[in-house]
């Protein structure tokens, strides 16, 4: 029969209410009771009902995180990352996927907002009007999409994006074309922008194509539009487009990187396994997920229970901090010299491949460029 809270009091020698402030509210309990507690709780095998915690603290320990598409591989390491974190706080992840569908992000806001103590919600497609509007009814933080007064991590597309642009500039290329994302991402607009400008400070011509679905299919079925756009390189919004789109050129007859350069934006694992290995924009994504985490836990001992014994953080007190992570190009086999040039001594290539500190570090840097 499993050990019960009175069997610990029993055991340590104190009131059943000690043994529940020790597993809801240590900082309240003496550290000698505390360890005490502890101790005959883990002999006994005694695990606290979180249910029943959850009555008394007005706390769950859960954490919702809302993902645009569980598919996607960009996804399963911040998942994995985000659990590891918040199991070392002692919380627990529920993971829903919306498939890109706006009406469902914002279903399974309301749905989880009564089971869990906040929420992530990982590249949204919800309105940023309809983000903050949430945000009042459950504790938010954004990941990969910036919102005026939230909480967000964001990973730094924009220099990503001149980064490969540059790349593609010091190989040569001047007619380059850009696979957008879907329609409302603030990750597409953040690399439309950067690479438009890097590709006019540069004098090259950037056509974009787009809003496509962020998938291998949606890069594939591009190949005949950038066939046809004379286009000599490509930078893809993610790196499935990208995978995609080489598939779909290989068809064609078009060769890359000999014909045609590509680069993608994530370096999934896929990215290294492809033949040609794909140049591609790293993304931080498991340190995003981690950093979400933390963000939302931040103020944990400034929850307060709110109506119905939920938890909330204090209105005026909880956390707005916008943190950014920053991406590095890793230069691998998908791309070369403008056809019929030669690499050595035909155009510069920037400074030369190197390694900066590992991407994640929450700061704003300038672009970086690593050989793989």
């Amino acid at each position: 029969m499993p050990a019960t809270i009175r069997d610990v009091a029993r055991a340590s020698g104190v009131h059943i209410s000690t043994v529940s402030r020790t597993f809801s509210a240590p900082h309240l309990v003496n550290p000698e009771t505390r360890v005490r507690v502890l101790a005959c709780a883990e002999e006994l095998g005694y695990r606290p009902n979180r249910a029943a915690r959850a009555l008394i603290t007005g706390r769950t320990h859960n954490i919702g995180l809302i993902i645009a598409d569980i598919a996607n591989p960009f996804f399963p390491p911040l998942i994995k990352a985000a659990e590891g974190q918040a199991r070392h706080r002692d919380y627990h992840v529920f993971v829903a996927d919306t498939n890109e569908d706006p009406a469902a992000e914002e279903e399974l806001v309301h749905a989880l907002a009564k089971q869990v103590d906040g929420v992530l919600l990982c590249s949204p497609r919800m309105s940023n009007a309809l983000i903050e509007q949430v945000s009042r009814e459950v504790p938010v933080v954004v990941i990969n999409r910036q919102v005026t007064g939230l909480p967000c991590v964001m990973m730094d597309v924009g220099q990503g994006a001149r980064a490969a642009i540059e790349h593609l500039l010091g190989l040569g290329h001047r007619q380059l074309a850009l696979l957008g994302g879907p329609r409302g991402s603030w990750t597409n607009q953040q690399i439309r922008r950067a690479a438009g400008a890097a590709a006019r400070s540069g004098g090259a011509e950037l056509t974009v194509l787009g809003p496509n679905p962020p998938t291998e299919t949606g890069g594939s079925a591009l190949a005949t539009q950038v066939r046809d756009s004379g286009v000599t390189a490509v930078l893809a919004y993610n790196d499935l487009m990208a995978i995609g789109l080489i598939e779909g050129l290989d068809h064609l007859g078009i060769r890359v990187p000999q014909d045609v350069s590509v680069v993608g934006v994530d370096d999934i694992a896929l990215s290294r396994l492809t033949r040609p290995k794909l140049t591609t924009v790293a993304t931080p994504t498991a340190a995003a997920g981690r950093t979400a985490v933390d963000m939302l836990l931040q103020h944990d001992s400034e929850l307060r229970p709110r109506g119905g014994g939920r938890a909330a953080a204090v209105g005026d007190r909880r956390t707005t901090a916008q943190v950014m992570l920053q991406t590095e190009l890793v230069i691998r086999d998908s791309t070369g010299p403008l056809p019929g040039r030669s690499r050595p001594g035909s155009v510069p290539d920037g400074p030369g491949p190197h390694r900066l500190a590992d991407p994640g570090s929450p700061t704003v840097t300038t672009g970086g460029v690593v050989a793989s």
